[in-house]
């Protein structure tokens, strides 16, 4: 079974927990889809709101001395949105009726993004390096590095050559 197969069943098993969910989302950080279950339609497009509430979640709790990001919780007149750091690199975001008991839906959803977590992560550190999301792949070997760049382990740094008439 794949990461996302078992991120998708741990999303239908949230809902089936908790039935005043009217939808829920597992995505990157930075806000492509890893699964949903009934976000009507727009799944991408909350995935890259879900990334920008991120983004200022962490900076919220960066600059005011609270840690790192943990959870989010907007209310709206027709119901919730909460958001829940998954891992290092992923994230839950799930839509609940107005009338959902919310410390029920924290002690679930905390929970479950935890496990989403553990899913997501371990499959990024089974893949190769080149393909864990939000990395670059290793330089290639027969290619030297930009000259400044700090030089390769047991090679000399590279240094830039000039041409005897260039300014």
């Amino acid at each position: 079974m794949t990461a996302e197969a078992e991120v998708l069943g741990e999303l239908r098993r949230l809902r089936a927990r908790l039935p005043q969910l009217t939808g829920a989302l597992a995505a990157s950080a930075d806000g492509l889809v890893l699964a949903h279950d009934t976000v009507d339609g727009g799944a991408e497009s909350v995935a890259a709101l879900t990334a920008a509430a991120l983004g200022v979640g962490q900076r919220l709790t960066d600059s005011t001395g609270q840690g790192r990001f943990r959870e989010l919780l907007v209310r709206g007149e027709s119901g919730y949105v909460a958001t829940y750091a998954a891992g290092g690199s992923a994230v839950l975001t799930l839509l609940a009726e107005p009338r959902i008991n919310v410390g029920r839906l924290h002690l679930e959803a905390r929970r479950s993004s935890t496990r989403i977590g553990e899913l997501v992560d371990g499959a990024l550190e089974r893949r190769e390096p080149a393909t864990r999301l939000g990395q670059l792949p290793p330089p290639y070997p027969g290619k030297p590095p930009h000259p400044g760049s700090p030089p390769l382990p047991g090679r000399p740094p590279v240094r830039e050559v000039r041409h005897p008439r260039s300014p």
